[in-house]
């Protein structure tokens, strides 16, 4: 099997190359540029630099003799966008650049192509119905979750740019025969994470109070791990072909039980002070942060059971073991004290 790692060099990328490795099978991996990239070197010798990816890249040299793509490489969130037209530029990058490297894929031969997309195509979160204000006194019996057979919801640039890609490649999946198969995974976390999971296990290190004690939502994660293992699962596996996917760890936590876990995972106790949900939501809208507040105060659950009935895939680490892994790594690195 012989496999083109779009990305490479990224989060995701990473770890994926490493698994593969280990599996002994062929990779060829793409990067936008070699210029300080000290990552390349850990992912191995056959890379391809694209360089901007949009609807003029050559592919040619990449893909010959590939059977599988993974795409990983776009155009993520950039929190204080510049630029006039943010939709504009995401859709060169993650549906026009997308298309074009399925396109030539065709061409080339490729036999299946897996898009790594996002949950945001579903939309921004999920309610838990039923629930006492903040959550206080009783569990809910009623809830909604993002499932494949949703209407697609994406409401910002990056989530529509990833939803017309999903869209352009069914298509040519069903006009040229090549398989795809498309992953909308949740947050993944896991060694090299950043943004916010990233300052949320800086400041458990630290044992930082944090006002997140009384938080009685539901998220679901997907650990790196995880991810890794449901990608390769789905590389070859039949019955993935021209399906969508949510995967996530399968068991939803609240952003207090995630910070509680975090602390576990660095055997450490949490701060976390029980102010109440209403009051954060109305300090953050004053502050101009109410997208941070939703990320975590707001609900966000997908149902991975196709993802468990259709191909039989199980996670293959829980969210405990994943943070104590996570952490066990970032030690042996001796990476402790450089990034927190």
């Amino acid at each position: 099997m012989n496999m083109l790692i779009t990305g490479i060099n990224g989060f995701v990328g990473r770890g994926l190359a490493a698994a593969l490795q280990r599996n002994r099978d062929n990779i060829r991996g793409s990067v936008r540029s070699a210029a300080g990239n000290r990552e390349i070197a850990e992912v191995g010798d056959h890379i391809f630099v694209s360089g901007e990816i949009n609807t003029r890249t050559d592919w040619s040299k990449a893909l010959n003799g590939i059977d599988v793509v993974v795409h990983l490489a776009a155009r993520v969130h950039v929190m204080r966008q510049s630029i006039t037209d943010p939709l504009a530029e995401f859709r060169r990058v993650n549906t026009e650049g997308t298309l074009n490297l399925a396109r030539q894929a065709v061409t080339a031969g490729v036999k299946r192509f897996v898009f790594i997309s996002s949950i945001k195509v579903n939309g921004e979160g999920t309610e838990i119905r039923g629930q006492r204000a903040e959550g206080r006194g009783q569990e809910s019996k009623l809830k909604e979750v993002f499932s494949e057979k949703d209407i697609p919801c994406p409401q910002d640039a990056y989530a529509v740019s990833k939803w017309e890609a999903e869209q352009g490649l069914l298509k040519i999946a069903e006009e040229t025969g090549l398989e795809v198969v498309i992953i909308r995974p949740p947050l993944v976390y896991g060694l090299g994470v950043k943004a916010n999971f990233r300052s949320l296990m800086k400041w458990v290190s630290r044992g930082v109070p944090l006002p997140l004690g009384a938080v009685y939502n539901k998220r679901s994660f997907v650990a790196l791990d995880n991810l890794v293992s449901f990608i390769i699962h789905c590389i070859d596996h039949p019955n993935a072909a021209n399906e969508v996917f949510l995967i996530s760890d399968g068991k939803d936590v609240s952003t207090t039980e995630l910070l509680q876990k975090i602390a576990h995972a660095f055997g450490k106790r949490s701060f976390l002070l029980p102010v109440p949900v209403g009051l954060m939501i109305f300090v953050a809208n004053m502050l101009g942060k109410r997208d941070v507040a939703d990320r975590l105060l707001g609900s966000l659950q997908v149902d991975s059971s196709k993802a468990w009935d259709l191909l039989g895939w199980k996670p293959v680490a829980s969210m405990d073991e994943a943070l104590i892994s996570h952490v066990k790594a970032l030690r042996v690195r001796s990476k402790i004290s450089s990034q927190f």
